[in-house]
Order: structure tokens, then C-alpha cells, then sequence
């Protein structure tokens, strides 16, 4: 450990990310030999990642220090929270410690995967996890999720403060509200350094109640007495699938879901108790067709225009059990996620084509988001009182807002601290400054791979997305280098081959004056042999077509 002029340890705090970003939140506090984890989430893959299916952190660091890691402490149970720990559990084999309802995520998670050594710890409000030189307290807070919690790690050095995901909702819809009363405690006590959710930065005042949307789509379920209602949703949003399900029974009407994680997360919630469900509210989806339109409520996934959602599925008309039709109604409650826009106004005008009224948070309020608006920062900032301040959760533009208002509550530029994936923040009582970085970065997760795509595959897949492919099969002879066959000549992607016939022959004669002048030099190396044919090809076909497939020559030897 590094220590400062007075002898003192310092903390090590580590991201691994969420930070410069939105999602696969996860970070590291090293102490004394001992590093806590805070969180291991996913994030999804951007528009250039072709293919892949998620994005989780790089746990190299972890993995070398896997003896140092005594547990893995989630906030709460989203994706870009949870999603990773069935992959790192796989390389390190660490309790992992959270609520009755992420715990209960969890299980179903790894059972998907087919993990069953793990061993997950369910916790409560206020308990403390006591480690030999640190310990871990949970504190209640509100989220767009129950059991949501903001995480202290206590040291002789002083504490840290980590919010989490939250906003300070006063009539949530549990009724259990964010424990306000131990943070000013905690402030009272010394908060060495407070990391805090930057999500909603940018936005001025309070974020609304999650009873504001109930409100809404009460009014709109009391006029439609004659639709079929479908809503999408985030499946997570267990406290506004409680207001859909509580609303639908008031109005006697039947409940189904559509979406894989839609009845994933349902089942665990219901099961757990976080879900208040009538006996016969809920009907199988393959039974909506025995009920009258205006008796049925649908549950959907699909609300961020995702193309494989069941919302998409309908709106394209590929779904097996739902047909959108002229009368439905649906109610798209959330807010697009930056970057969606596009997908999710694309499945807006195919609802409506359809016939189906659609509304969306342009014309009713029927979303509120789960985090913190800026009056919120701004007073936890001050219960919290910590003496140094790094913003979390967020794009760069969101840390450096955060940061700037914490300077507006009047604490001092050098103990505020823009932190990026990677760096290693080091601190104590008496000082705190970015000292260096760890190895960090994106792992891919392509099906059943992990890790098996990189810049290389991805640059491929991007090259033959936009230009195509055109295979060159040649046969020739192993003790005499002649052409015995082809060249022949494969297109996908590039042009179509049938009316293209003067382009091929054309491609054909390059390649054939390649071979020629190798077999007239008495060249037979293979590598040779490619790089030849790949050059001749690629200027003669982006002469003639101003464009460049990926070229791949097969040359195969008798």
C-alpha cells in the first residue's frame, strides 16, 4: 500500500465502469489488503458493435487480486446493475450480498446460466456487513425498483458514501421511504468521499412521484371502456407494474404478459411478495382470445422500440399470439432511452398504421424516471457533507454538470474529482488525487462467447456490412504451381452476380493475369499468392464501382 507522509494508508477507489457512460456500473474499494465490489452491471451494445449481444466490464484487475475481494455489494436489481455477475462469478468465487428482491433476480439469472455454487447473502435495511478493515451498511432508497439501496463502506479513515441509482420520492409505492434520518447520521459521523448517481443532472427541481403516473393511467383506463389496452413497459419497473395490475382489477379487467423477462421478473416478484396480484387478475397469454377487448390489459416489453421485443414483434405483425388491431389502445409509459428515439418512433407510426391509438409521453405524462433530479443531489450533497466528491452514473457531460453544482454548494475545486473508468483514486483524512489506472475496457459477449470479439472482429463485421464479400476460389497444382480450376468467383453483399456479368468477367481476367505473372516468376507461396489477388482485385473493382468488399481467396492445392 501507498502511504502518505504521515504514515497513513490510503483507500483505493477503482471503477470499472459506469462512468463516461451509461450502464455496467461496477467499482472498487481497496483497503488494507481487502477490496469490496460495489455492483456488477451490463450495458448493451452500441450501433458499430454488430452482433453483439451485451457489454460487461473487464475484471482482469479482480481476477489478479481475486484472494484481496471478500464480496460483491449490489445497490439494487436493473441489469446495468446485476447483469454481469453471472460472468464474473464464473472467474471468481466471492459472496455476493443485496436485497430480498435483487438476491431473488439473481437466482433467476444464474440459474439461466446454470450456476448453482453461488452464495448469495440477502440483507436488510441498516444491516452492516463487518469485513476485518472495512464494513458495508445498506441504507433504504427509492428507485424505479424495490429494495433499492445507497451503500456506506465504513473505515478508520472515514466513510464512503456510495447513492446508487435513487431519487427521494416521499410517497412511494410501497410506502418505504429513502432513510433520509441515517444519511444526515452518516454526515454527522465524517463522509470521506461521496459518489453519487449523475443520471438526471441535467434536470432542475424534483423528479416526480411515482403516484403521478398511477394518476395518469387511471384517468386514461376510466375512458376507454370499449379498447383493448396494451402498455409497454421496463419488466423491472415492478412499481409500475403494481399500478397497471391494481388499476386493470379496478376497472375489472383481465391481465396478461407478453415478454420473456417481462414474466421473469413478474414471477420473482409475485413469488417474493412485491407484487400484490387478485387470484384470477392474471391470464395466460394463449387466453386473451376467450375475453371481450375491453375486459384485457396487456403487459408488454418493448417500450425502447427494441427489435426483438414483443412489442416490436407486434408491431410488425411477427408476434405468435398478439395482432395489433384497428381500436387497441397502447401506452408506451417510459421515456426513451438517448438513442432510441429513432426505433421507438419507428414502432409508434407501425401501431398507428395499424389502427391502434397510441400515446406517448408527448401527450400524457405515464412516465417518471427512478433518478435523482438536481434540488435531490443538491440536498443529499448537504446531509451527506462529504469532504471529497466524485459524480457516478453517467456520460462525461453529466459527471462535469454534477460536479459544477456540487461547486455551487460551495465545495472547493480540489476536492472535487471527474473521475473516468480506470482510474485509481487514491485518498485518506488528509489528502485525495488520481494517481493512475488499472487495466479496464469493454468485454464483448457474442452468444457464448466472452471476450472472443474484439476490434479486429468487429471492424470485419463493419466492413462487410457496408461493402460485402467477394470470394476467389482458385485450384491449382502442388508440384507445378499451374491453374487447374477457376478462378471462380463468389458475391454476397457486393453486387448482384446475374446482372453483373461484365464486372465478374472482368475481376476474373485481373485475377488471371495475377496467377499468370506468379506462375511465370515460379511463385508458390500461399501468402503470396492472396496478397496478389487481393490487390489486383480491390483496385480494379473499386475503379469500376467505387467501393471496397472484403476480398477472401481460397486457393486449394491437388
Amino acid at each position: 500500500m501507498i502511504k502518505n507522509n504521515r504514515g497513513k494508508e490510503k483507500i483505493k477507489l477503482m471503477p470499472l465502469g459506469g462512468l463516461n457512460e451509461i450502464g455496467k456500473n461496477m467499482t472498487i474499494i481497496e483497503y488494507k489488503g481487502e477490496i469490496v465490489v460495489i455492483d456488477a452491471g451490463l450495458s448493451f451494445p452500441e450501433e458499430e458493435m454488430l452482433g453483439v449481444d451485451i457489454v460487461i466490464p473487464d475484471i482482469s484487475y479482480l481476477i489478479k487480486n481475486k484472494d484481496k475481494v471478500k464480496g460483491i455489494f449490489i445497490t439494487h436489481g436493473h441489469e446495468d446493475h446485476i447483469g454481469a455477475l453471472p460472468y464474473v462469478l464464473k472467474k471468481i468465487e466471492v459472496p455476493v450480498y443485496g436485497s430480498r428482491l435483487s438476491i431473488g433476480l439473481i437466482e433467476a439469472k444464474l440459474k439461466e446460466h446454470k450456476i448453482t455454487n453461488a452464495k448469495l447473502i440477502t440483507i436488510g435495511p441498516r444491516e452492516v456487513i463487518k469485513l476485518t478493515q472495512m464494513s458495508v451498511e445498506f441504507i433504504k432508497n427509492n428507485h424505479s425498483i424495490p429494495d433499492a439501496y445507497s451503500i456506506a463502506v465504513h473505515t478508520d479513515q472515514g466513510i464512503i458514501f456510495h447513492t446508487g441509482d435513487f431519487k427521494i420520492d416521499l410517497t412511494p409505492i410501497d410506502g418505504d421511504v429513502m432513510d433520509l434520518h441515517r444519511i444526515c447520521e452518516l454526515g454527522e459521523q465524517g463522509v470521506l468521499l461521496m459518489l453519487s448517481d449523475s443520471t438526471n443532472v441535467e434536470k432542475p427541481g424534483f423528479t416526480m412521484s411515482e403516484k403521478a403516473v398511477g394518476i395518469g393511467l387511471d384517468e386514461i383506463f376510466s375512458k376507454s371502456n370499449e379498447s383493448r389496452i396494451l402498455v409497454a413497459t421496463f419488466a423491472s419497473n415492478i412499481h409500475r407494474l403494481q399500478q397497471i395490475i391494481t388499476i386493470s382489477e379496478k376497472y375489472k379487467k383481465k391481465v396478461a404478459l407478453s415478454g420473456r423477462s417481462m414474466v421473469n421478473v413478474f414471477n420473482v416478484a409475485k413469488e417474493l411478495g412485491y407484487l400484490k396480484v387478485e387470484e384470477d387478475t392474471i391470464i395466460d397469454l394463449n387466453e386473451i382470445s376467450k375475453y371481450e377487448d375491453n375486459r384485457l390489459v396487456i403487459i408488454t416489453t418493448g417500450s425502447q422500440g427494441e427489435p426483438m421485443s414483443a412489442l416490436a414483434r407486434m408491431a410488425f405483425s411477427e408476434h405468435k399470439k398478439v395482432e395489433i388491431k384497428d381500436g387497441d389502445l397502447v401506452l408506451m409509459s417510459a421515456h426513451p432511452i438517448p438513442g432510441n428515439e429513432k426505433l421507438v418512433n419507428k414502432i409508434i407510426n407501425l401501431l398507428l398504421e395499424k389502427g391502434a391509438t397510441v400515446v406517448y409521453n408527448d401527450i400524457a405524462d405515464l412516465h417518471v424516471s427512478g433518478h435523482a433530479s438536481q434540488e435531490e443531489l443538491k440536498l443529499i450533497q448537504r446531509l451527506a457533507k462529504p469532504k471529497y466528491f466524485a459524480p457516478v452514473h453517467g456520460e462525461y457531460k453529466m459527471l462535469k454538470r454534477h460536479a459544477q453544482l456540487a461547486k455551487e454548494l460551495g465545495m472547493p475545486d480540489e476536492n472535487i474529482f471527474v473521475i473516468q473508468t480506470g482510474d485509481i483514486l487514491e485518498f485518506n483524512k488528509e489528502s485525495c488525487a488520481i494517481t493512475g489506472k488499472i487495466q479496464t475496457g469493454n468485454i464483448l459477449v457474442d452468444g457464448l462467447g466472452v471476450g472472443d470479439v474484439g476490434n479486429i472482429v468487429l471492424r470485419d463485421r463493419k466492413h462487410l456490412s457496408e461493402d460485402g464479400l467477394m470470394i476467389v476460389v482458385v485450384t491449382i497444382s502442388k508440384t507445378e504451381g499451374k491453374v487447374l480450376a477457376g478462378p471462380d468467383i463468389i458475391s454476397r453483399g457486393f453486387v448482384y452476380v446475374r446482372e453483373s456479368e461484365f464486372l465478374m468477367d472482368g475481376a476474373k481476367e485481373v485475377i488471371k493475369a495475377v496467377l499468370e505473372d506468379c506462375e511465370s516468376r515460379n511463385i508458390k507461396e500461399w501468402a503470396y499468392l492472396k496478397n496478389n489477388i487481393k490487390d489486383g482485385l480491390k483496385d480494379y473493382l473499386y475503379q469500376k464501382t467505387k467501393r471496397n468488399p472484403m476480398i477472401l481467396p481460397i486457393i486449394m492445392e491437388v
